[in-house]
């Protein structure tokens, strides 16, 4: 049966302008469309369509595109009750082309970052089964520190914590601080998930480079308890019980139809299948399952999913 209590997933809110045509980079893409973005309000969304009582905390600007944000959300099951709205900023929007090759991107980085310790109460904590956020939202003040504390109140109140290590030095540039406020977080007894791209430019050198090894050596020495290092269509890695037990899941073959927020549901049905109880490789399994669901289908996941897909 769904855990009966709460997935917090606190971070970024916004929009997506995605460019419409393929082309070389921003400078020559003239057409886009809106779509809702943020990967902890997509999790917060893969959650809720997995039938876990999913609560969102991210901030939004008092503006129609917010409100347009909320709406969205709200449509997937999520309780919006804890999005707030900022009276100074705008809401944040990410301007992205339509490449074959690494999407050009900008970040206009406003109210998404304006996440406050009002916002994260310890009576909010308290009922929650998981707390999760992202790179994004941790690297810029005041959300930074706000959900570094509120992660250490949670681990001290029976929460596990979880992140999603998706870092990019052009929202986050400050690699040594990242590496530092990574570590404060992971401190808390955190569930990572994180990509060979994702651990590349962590370390900021090529993919491949910096071994599988030492990438989960380095964050359960950072107090992770458990570290999915996923490998594309060669599985994962899971290393569990602070690196005493480590496993791989191999990959199956696809025909990858939309490959956007892939991750996202690979980390919803990992995270639901810990709450169901089940050990790391079964969980790594049910990821993939929610991954191959999304990958072989164009848009977003169905508005409902069976929890027996994760097992079957």
């Amino acid at each position: 049966m769904p855990s009966q209590r709460l997935v917090l997933s606190v971070g970024e809110l916004l929009a997506d302008f995605l460019g419409q045509t393929f082309t070389e980079s921003l400078l020559d893409a003239a057409d886009f469309t809106r779509f809702q973005g943020g990967s902890p309000a997509n999790m917060a969304a893969n959650m809720a369509r997995l039938g876990n009582a999913s609560v969102l905390i991210a901030t939004v600007g008092d503006d129609n595109l917010g409100r347009f944000l909320v709406q969205e959300v709200a449509k997937t099951g999520i309780d919006v009750s804890h999005i707030a709205t900022d009276a100074d900023e705008p809401t944040s929007i990410v301007v992205v082309s339509r490449t074959r090759a690494t999407p050009d991107f900008i970040a206009y980085r406003t109210a998404d970052r304006l996440i406050r310790p009002e916002h994260l109460p310890d009576s909010l904590l308290a009922q929650a089964a998981l707390f999760h956020t992202t790179c994004f939202a941790l690297s810029r003040e005041p959300a930074q520190s706000t959900i570094v504390d509120a992660a250490r109140r949670a681990a001290a109140l029976g929460v596990q914590v979880s992140i999603d290590a998706n870092y990019a030095p052009s929202i986050w540039p400050d690699r040594q601080q990242a590496w530092q406020i990574l570590t404060d977080y992971c401190s808390t007894g955190a569930l990572v998930k994180l990509s060979e791209d994702d651990a590349a430019r962590l370390y900021g050198n090529v993919p491949g480079e910096t071994t599988h090894e030492q990438i989960l050596a380095d964050f359960h020495r950072m107090g992770a308890r458990l570290v999915c290092l996923t490998l594309g269509a060669d599985g994962s890695l899971i290393s569990s019980d602070h690196g005493a037990t480590v496993v791989r899941v191999p990959g199956q073959p696809l025909t990858v139809v939309d490959a956007t927020g892939a991750g996202d549901a690979y980390w919803a049905g990992f995270l639901t299948a810990w709450l169901d109880g089940n050990v790391p490789a079964a969980c790594a399994q049910a990821g993939a399952r929610l991954a191959a669901l999304k990958l072989t289908r164009k848009g977003p996941l169905p508005a409902q999913v069976e929890r027996s897909v994760l097992y079957s």
